[in-house]
């Protein structure tokens, strides 16, 4: 089954606008090496940018299982089944993060 759009696509100005907050905040972690700030503040930066993209991946984990995994299981079959799978296989991802 192939949707005409991703499930995100209704948030993707969101989406876009915190993964170019994202863009900012990588790019102030090599300015702040090339400065030779100290370690523990760049850790807490990196540990920052890192939360940020966990809540950007977890927001469209859960659109894609609202869209695209609810509407392969209201048609049932083998398609059903492979959404499942995907979601999990990238839940698992996630939590390996």
């Amino acid at each position: 089954m192939t949707h005409a759009h991703p499930g995100y696509v209704d948030r993707k100005a969101d989406h876009l606008k915190r993964l170019r907050r994202i863009e900012g905040q990588v790019r102030g972690l090599q300015r702040m090496v090339e400065e030779e700030q100290y370690c523990i503040d760049v850790l807490t930066q990196i540990s920052a940018a890192s939360k940020a993209l966990q809540s950007v991946a977890l927001s469209l984990l859960d659109e894609h299982i609202g869209h695209c995994v609810a509407d392969a299981i209201k048609e049932g079959g083998s398609d059903a089944d492979a959404k499942i799978k995907e979601a999990n296989d990238a839940i698992a991802r996630l939590v390996k993060s």
